[in-house]
């Protein structure tokens, strides 16, 4: 099993729970996050004074999917979350070593 975790515009979830619904991904977990990557953040005006923003509003989008199915998960993000621009996001990869439904006891594959 691998948990993806995706890094995208706020505006951009929901066509990313869009594409991984498609692709028979069932659940997921979504945080507020904010950071920067190679933009560095970003000047805004409020109120006639300009101001710099460090942190630039993102979700962090968290998955669990079977080992065959992550890079069908990870093609579904990257297209759904790119725009083109600088800041949409980025998508890393971790193994998992198991996993537990805590309603049922369920482990492993039968979990997801």
């Amino acid at each position: 099993m691998k948990l993806i975790t995706a890094i995208v515009k706020p505006y951009r979830l929901d066509e990313v729970k869009t594409a991984l619904q498609e692709v028979g991904v069932h659940g997921l977990t979504v945080t507020e996050a904010s950071g920067y990557g190679r933009q560095r953040g970003h000047t805004e005006v409020y109120r006639g004074a300009e101001y710099q923003v460090d942190l630039v509003p993102k979700v962090r989008i968290e998955v669990v999917v079977d080992d065959a199915d992550a890079e069908t998960a990870i093609e579904a993000i990257v297209r759904a979350a790119r725009t083109g621009k600088i800041g949409d996001g980025k998508v890393w990869v971790l193994p998992v070593e198991t996993v537990a439904r805590v309603r049922t006891g369920e482990r492993g594959p039968d979990a997801l």
